[in-house]
């Protein structure tokens, strides 16, 4: 059996609980768990401070006059402490007769100093001190937390339930009281640790005697409850900074969004004054420029994401905005998930509910509020409360929403966005978690944080998700309405740079490796290279004379994120080339040789087939009118993704009509809608390919004589009922992280409405899915050529 050293448990407790606030939080949690139903006090009583103390002492040794040393140690009394105790201290060092003596009595009243925190719950007995209070990870709160779990409790009964929370007392002092006792005791039990002595490097865990005592009698004959009393305080405390640890620890350590009469009741005071817990002032939240919220909650086993978001004052005119949005099913496995399967699909029901709400403030748009002063004041205030907090059963959870955490990552999201920037300062915010509900969002042992699990990573994305997207997409949505059409261009340069970086880098490692036949594979990769180079360039171009007209702009976004969908494709051609070159030279069998090389030659050609499909589109100046056979641009625009297809064992089903249909239109533009539908297919199919062994992705596209337009329909999972006109809005996604734009639809339907056409979903609901699969694009008659 191991043998532990009597310094491990200060090494526990120095690395278990991490600051102040946290030692706080453990001590109070464990009041509430007693069940104290007046709440849990918290005195401070501090007759010197620790740093005067320690001043003083260092006089000594620099051999300062007695006199002087206790003439400035009586001008260190604190005159605001209790009476009993100024008395005393000024009695021990006017006494002093010698320095050793003066020494003795600067240490009895630093032991005068203490925390006490105290509850009047059900307290413990001494068996209880002795085989609960004194075993470090006592299993007994453990126990019944899951027993309320297996039973389906709504409430869990203990907040805390590692055993870890009594060495909170060792970060704020070196030596401790409890004084506790039950409502059917006399006298109160009482235990006196000396943390110091657990410094000795020499003894063992064992050699060190701990043992509960009778006490003095209790307060009162029916009293129960217990006192933490924290002795010889290990950090100067002063009134300011108990002030201050009480406007922005405490004030956050339980909900502060809640009724201030629901809430706990923690007292605080120092030296007998009663020092104020700020609450939230409500107005604050009324008077938010934007605001999100939504719940995360489970009907019949099936997960559902539900999101309100609201835009009350941007900064222009427009009516009070209200989006409700609804993710459930493939949508939400897609946005938790997606096609990288981060996670298992289960994740999603077994994270169980929660809930959030978080305020948004333009911090330039900020005004007085009458309630909490001028806009210095209404500032002020909002900095005080900002950040997005995690709570649990009403309790933070930490360290998220602190100053230097950034858990949803809104800073470095902001940091590479044009338009709003959401960054943490901005919210006012809360998100609700509870033990019964979310069993598996648990705290790390030393609560910095929730343990890394996937239903961790599922509600970190989510929050986000609601936040950083939804939240973002509805505000340039609103702003797009009623103010300006902002270029959905911005960001585009950066990444298809990022894709180009990527390419270049496979190249110039594939030049280095190909040899032989390999040579001329590789100088057909380069030039497709090339070609896009050319592309983008002439896309820039392009987007530079169409600046200030909102249709052109809107065509010219389509061509952008086509570039980037081709600048992916060619960066993972050039991947995937240098690992099958490097798969080849180890290869001695003529026949794979030849089959590898073929197979990248088909991927090379399929590649300059999309690259010349989208070419004309970039050309600079106003794109025109033009008569073709829309059956053959249909053939073109697919036959230039057979490669994608076959990588993603996609089969095309074209049914086209047998008589040429010949139209009249703008030829790039019905492009994008075919390739925007396209890339949507794709990426939903392989959704559902993923998790169904047995899928068999297939496209099916219909022409029909006489009709301007085509029906396009998939059997991936389908678009739901109420999101039917919503996939059509700008900046509306359900893609996981990473892969949304939320722009195809929106500009595949300008297009179409450029033309005096339409692009729907139709009505048909698929009796398996339950759910929409069918888009028909249409243009007016006039658009046929006889």
């Amino acid at each position: 059996m191991f043998k532990v050293s009597a310094r491990t448990i200060l090494e526990l407790g120095s690395e278990l609980i991490s600051s102040d606030i946290i030692a706080f939080y453990e001590l109070i949690k464990n009041g509430f768990d007693a069940g104290s139903k007046t709440g849990v006090e918290v005195d401070f009583h501090v007759i010197m401070r620790r740093n005067l103390f320690l001043r003083l002492r260092q006089g000594v040794e620099q051999g300062l006059l007695l006199s002087t040393l206790k003439e400035r140690a009586l001008d260190c009394v604190n005159l605001d402490a209790d009476d009993t105790l100024i008395s005393e201290a000024k009695s021990l060092i006017s006494g002093a007769a010698t320095r050793g003596k003066f020494i003795a009595a600067l240490e009895h009243v630093q032991s005068l100093n203490r925390i006490v925190i105290s509850d009047a719950g059900v307290g413990m007995s001494a068996k209880q001190l002795k085989e609960c209070f004194l075993v470090i990870g006592t299993p007994s709160r453990k126990r019944e937390v899951t027993k309320a779990l297996r039973g389906g409790n709504l409430k869990t009964p203990f907040l805390g339930e590692k055993g870890i929370g009594r060495l909170s007392a060792m970060r704020l002092g070196h030596r401790l009281r409890v004084e506790s006792c039950l409502s059917t005791e006399t006298h109160l039990n009482v235990l006196d640790i000396n943390w110091r002595l657990f410094e000795d490097v020499e003894l063992m865990l064992d050699e060190i005697v701990v043992t509960p005592k009778v006490g003095s009698r209790k307060p009162s004959p029916g009293w129960s409850g217990t006192r933490i009393i924290v002795e010889d305080l290990a950090e100067d405390w002063t009134a300011e900074r108990v002030m201050k640890f009480a406007s922005e620890e405490f004030a956050k350590l339980t909900d502060p969004f809640c009724d201030v009469k629901s809430r706990p009741r923690i007292a605080l005071s120092w030296n007998g004054t009663r020092q104020n817990i700020p609450w939230m002032d409500s107005n604050l939240l009324k008077h938010s420029h934007a605001k999100v919220s939504g719940k995360y909650s489970l009907k019949d086993g099936k997960p559902t994401f539900s999101c309100t978001l609201q835009a009350f004052n941007l900064g222009f005119d427009h009516p009070q905005e209200t989006k409700v949005i609804d993710i459930a099913g493939a949508d939400l496995l897609s946005v938790a998930s997606g096609t990288s399967q981060g996670v298992p699909d289960g994740a999603i029901t077994t994270l169980g509910p929660f809930s959030f709400e978080a305020y948004w403030y333009n911090r330039q748009r900020l005004a007085g509020i009458d309630s909490i002063g001028d806009r210095q004041a209404v500032k002020q205030l909002q900095e005080k409360w900002s950040g997005i907090l995690l709570y649990r059963d009403g309790f933070r959870v930490f360290p998220y929403g602190e100053e230097n955490d950034d858990w949803l990552e809104l800073d470095r999201k902001a940091l590479g966005r044009q338009g709003y920037t959401l960054n943490k300062s901005q919210f006012v915010g809360r998100v609700e978690i509870s033990r019964m509900g979310n069993p598996h969002l648990v705290d790390q042992t030393n609560r910095e944080g929730l343990r890394e699990a996937p239903e961790q990573q599922v509600f970190f994305d989510l929050v986000m998700h609601a936040i950083r997207e939804l939240l973002y997409s509805f505000l340039q949505e609103v702003t797009y309405q009623y103010k300006e059409h902002p270029s959905p261009l911005k960001d585009l340069p950066a990444r298809i740079q990022t894709l180009e970086d990527r390419t270049n880098a496979a190249l110039k490692k594939l030049r280095k490796v190909a040899s032989g036949e390999q040579k001329a594979t590789v100088e057909e990769l380069q030039q497709s290279f090339f070609e896009f180079n050319e592309l983008a360039r002439k896309a820039q171009e392009r987007a530079e004379h169409v600046e200030k007209e909102s249709h052109q702009m809107i065509e010219m976004a389509g061509v952008g994120l086509m570039v980037e969908v081709v600048a992916h494709e060619l960066a993972r051609t050039s991947e995937n080339a240098l690992e099958q070159i490097e798969k080849l030279r180890k290869s001695s069998n003529p026949a794979d040789i030849r089959a590898g090389l073929d197979t990248l030659r088909a991927q090379m050609k399929s590649l300059s087939k999309r690259i010349r499909v989208l070419d004309p589109l970039s050309v600079s100046g106003r794109q025109r009118a033009e008569v073709f056979d829309l059956n053959q641009l249909i053939r073109d625009t697919v036959e230039a993704h057979q490669s994608q297809f076959a990588r993603h064992k996609i089969h095309a089903d074209l049914r086209l009509s047998e008589k040429v249909i010949k139209v009249k239109a703008v030829k790039g533009m019905i492009v994008q809608v075919l390739e925007n539908l396209i890339s949507n297919s794709k990426y939903w199919m392989q959704v559902r390919s993923l998790r169904e062994m047995e899928f068999k992705p297939k496209i099916v596209i219909k022409t029909s004589a006489h009709v301007a337009g085509f029906e396009f329909s998939d059997n991936g999972p389908g678009i739901a009922p109420e999101n039917h006109e919503r996939v059509f809005s700008l900046f509306f996604s359900l893609k996981e992280k990473g892969k949304r734009r939320g722009m195809g639809l929106y500009i595949a339907r300008e297009c179409a409405s450029y033309h005096g056409g339409s692009l729907t979903l139709g009505e048909g609901i698929n009796p398996q899915t339950k759910r929409l699969h069918r888009f028909i694009f249409e243009m007016p008659n006039s658009a046929l050529v006889p």
